[in-house]
């Protein structure tokens, strides 16, 4: 494949465990098993099908694409951060997913939020313009913001 940099895999494991597959009554748990090794255990969101069908404490897919935004959002900002000089001390986000429907009326995650907290260590700490530059920066560059039509906004401290 022509301009292939890196590919990135994961394996999806399902079978049937009782219920009425038919009828829609069948259990939505599942495994996700990725290249490092780590299996993870996953389920339908109780919102999107409801309990016993889908387990709670499992990750959903809507969860893990939160996550995977906010992730990759801190990693980008981490080497900013180091390649400005800033040095974090630590890193934290509650992020959150809306989900609403689309012009179709189907469902979708349409928009992120990122609440970032970040503390500094070292001499040197960025100005509040410093952190929404480089917060800016950092969804600019993260890879899986670029890959997605759903609205990633950030919101610091103090907004």
């Amino acid at each position: 494949m022509l301009g292939v940099m890196s590919e990135h895999k994961a394996s999806i494991r399902w079978q049937q465990s009782g219920g009425e597959f038919a009828k829609g009554r069948y259990s939505r748990e599942h495994t996700w098993i990725f290249d490092g090794g780590l299996t993870v255990a996953a389920s339908s969101s109780p919102a999107a099908v409801p309990v016993p069908m889908s387990n709670p404490a499992h990750v959903d897919p809507e969860e893990a694409f939160v996550a995977s935004l906010s992730s990759c959002h801190m990693l980008t900002y981490l080497y900013l951060c180091w390649r400005e000089k800033f040095e974090v001390a630590s890193y934290e986000d509650d992020a959150v997913g809306i989900m609403t429907k689309n012009e179709r009326g189907i469902p979708w995650v349409s928009t992120v939020y990122l609440n970032p907290r970040v503390i500094y260590a070292g001499e040197r700490a960025p100005s509040r313009e410093d952190e929404v530059r480089l917060h800016h920066a950092a969804h600019e560059q993260c890879f899986i913001s670029q890959s997605v039509k759903t609205d990633v906004q950030t919101k610091l401290c103090g907004d």
